[in-house]
C-alpha cells in the first residue's frame, strides 16, 4: 500500500529542491523562510498527510473486494491523487528542515480540538472497526460502505483544507489546499449519486 506514496514523495521531493533553491537563492535563505514546526504550514502538511494515507488504505481495500469498474476508478483516482499529494506534503516538511511527525495534537494549528477514538485522529478518518468491517463485505456492500466512509472522509478532508487556506502564508500549500476543497467537494457529490444509484445514502 506505500509504494505510491512513497514514488510521489521522491518526484516531489526532486522537482521541489530546484524550484526552492531558485526561489530562495541560497541555501540559508531557504532556511531562513522555512516555516515553523508548530505553523499552519507544517501542521496542515503532516496532518492531511495522515488523513490521505488512510483514503488511499480504504481505496485499496475496496479494489479487492469488488469487480465494479466505476467503483474500481473512482478508488484508482483516489489513491493516485491523494499519493502524489501526500508525497507533495512530504517533500516540502524535507526541504523545511521539518520532521514528517510533531508531539502536536492533530488539528492544533487549527485550534481544533478532536476527541481521537478508535483509530479516527480527524474529522472523516474511520475508525479501526469500519475498516474492519469493510474488509469483510464484498461487492455492492463493500462499494456503499467504500462510498459512505469516503463522503465523510472527504468531508473532513474539505473542512481541513479550507481551514488552512483561510490561514495560509505559503501560496505553493495554499493552492493545493484550494484544489482539495474544489476537487473533494466534487466528488462528494458523485459519490453520493452513485450511492444513491445503489438504494443508499451517507451516513450523515
Amino acid at each position: 500500500m506505500w509504494w505510491p506514496a512513497a514514488l510521489a514523495a521522491v518526484v516531489a521531493l526532486c522537482l521541489g529542491v530546484p524550484a526552492l533553491v531558485a526561489g530562495g537563492g541560497s541555501s540559508s535563505a531557504s532556511v531562513a523562510a522555512a516555516p515553523a514546526s508548530d505553523s499552519p504550514e507544517a501542521g496542515f502538511a503532516r496532518d492531511m498527510a495522515t488523513h490521505h494515507q488512510q483514503a488511499i488504505d480504504l481505496s485499496f481495500i475496496v479494489r479487492d473486494r469488488t469487480d465494479n469498474a466505476e467503483v474500481r476508478n473512482l478508488a484508482f483516482d483516489v489513491i493516485n491523487t491523494q499519493a502524489n499529494q501526500r508525497g507533495m506534503m512530504m517533500g516540502w516538511l524535507d526541504q523545511w528542515g521539518l520532521t514528517q511527525s510533531s508531539p502536536a495534537k492533530p488539528m492544533a494549528w487549527m485550534k481544533m480540538d478532536y476527541q481521537a477514538h478508535d483509530g479516527s485522529l480527524m474529522p472523516g478518518m474511520a475508525t479501526n472497526a469500519q475498516i474492519d468491517q469493510l474488509k469483510q463485505l464484498s461487492g455492492t456492500q463493500a462499494e456503499v460502505f467504500y462510498l459512505q466512509l469516503m463522503v465523510e472522509h472527504h468531508k473532513g478532508g474539505v473542512g481541513m483544507a479550507q481551514g488552512y487556506v483561510d490561514l495560509a502564508k505559503n501560496a505553493a500549500e495554499k493552492r493545493l489546499a484550494q484544489s482539495m476543497v474544489t476537487a473533494q467537494s466534487s466528488e462528494i457529490q458523485l459519490m453520493t449519486d452513485m450511492l444513491a444509484a445503489r438504494g443508499a445514502k451517507p451516513l450523515s
